[in-house]
């Protein structure tokens, strides 16, 4: 089995490759930088590729695996820039179209929690989509399209929604590692938001044991949460996160206000993942 993944080199791109490293499969990174993965594996093939202009030979190019991890996004962690819908939604489904066309048999790309929009609770893949900021908006539209491009040229989908995650490599733009970086700073204060909100959080070495459980079964699953199932409030996790971590410094918490384009409490319903590891077993 051949498995290519685009966005190699990114965040979770890096901890799939690990992830499918415990797999005897061929692996085949994608990225626009070979040089951002000088350290990985010598048993991947690293190809360097602008998905952005998507040649007519891109699949072949890959080397035509059997599925093809898609986690390439830009114009992140802006959600609320227009790029996303105006810019990226076309690039992106021009250059799944061109691989599916070319004779991809399934395909996995991740989506977002994004998706559900303003919508509160536990969040469950039979809900309808509201997105409410362009990302999520654009990452909903690319799923519409892909399942319309089903019915005229078959292919196995698998579209894995993204709740939040953590860990080594994440962008120091996100929580974790700006309160990292204060910790071993020696801050004696981390700014934040009143902490009340409840989220949904996974390791990003788990995150990817997911992504790569629902690629390496090929098969056509259709919409999937990845996501711990386990709502816990912001505050609650970077308590946990000092305590596991053995940081010390206070938190201010108040200093920010609430994000307005996610609410209060929401979590993911993970009844559909739990089901399918079942089954596999």
């Amino acid at each position: 089995m051949k498995i290519a993944v685009t966005g190699a080199s990114g965040f979770v791109g890096q901890h799939v490759l690990v992830e499918l490293l415990r797999h005897k499969i061929e692996i085949v990174a994608v990225t626009r930088d070979a040089a951002r993965l000088s350290g990985v594996s010598p048993s991947v093939k690293v190809i360097e590729m602008n998905i952005a202009h998507p040649t007519p030979d891109c699949f072949e190019h890959m080397g035509s695996p059997d599925v093809l991890i898609h986690l390439a996004w830009d114009g992140l962690p802006n959600y609320k820039s227009l790029h996303h819908f105006e810019t990226e939604l076309p690039r992106q489904y021009a250059f799944l179209k061109a691989m599916v066309e070319a004779g991809l048999p399934a395909l996995l790309v991740t989506g977002t929690c994004f998706e559900y929009g303003m919508q509160s609770g536990p969040l469950s893949e039979n809900m309808p989509t509201k997105p409410g900021n362009p990302y999520g908006y654009a990452k909903d539209t690319l799923r519409q399209q892909l399942e319309l491009l089903k019915s005229s040229k078959p292919f196995n989908l698998t579209w894995a929604r993204l709740f939040y995650m953590y860990g080594s490599g994440q962008p120091n733009t996100s929580l974790y590692p700006k309160l990292k970086e204060a910790a071993l700073r020696g801050d004696k204060v981390f700014n934040m938001s009143g902490g009340e909100q409840l989220r949904d959080y996974l390791p990003v070495t788990e995150v990817a044991r997911q992504i790569v459980r629902l690629a390496v079964s090929g098969g056509d699953v259709g919409i999937i949460n990845i996501c711990s199932g386990k709502p816990i409030s912001v505050r609650n996790l970077v308590e946990q996160w000092l305590r596991e971590n053995s940081w010390e410094i206070e938190f201010n918490f108040g200093y920010y206000p609430y994000p307005d384009y996610e609410p209060m409490a929401f979590w993911g319903d993970t009844s559909l993942m739990r089901q399918r590891f079942t089954e596999e077993k």
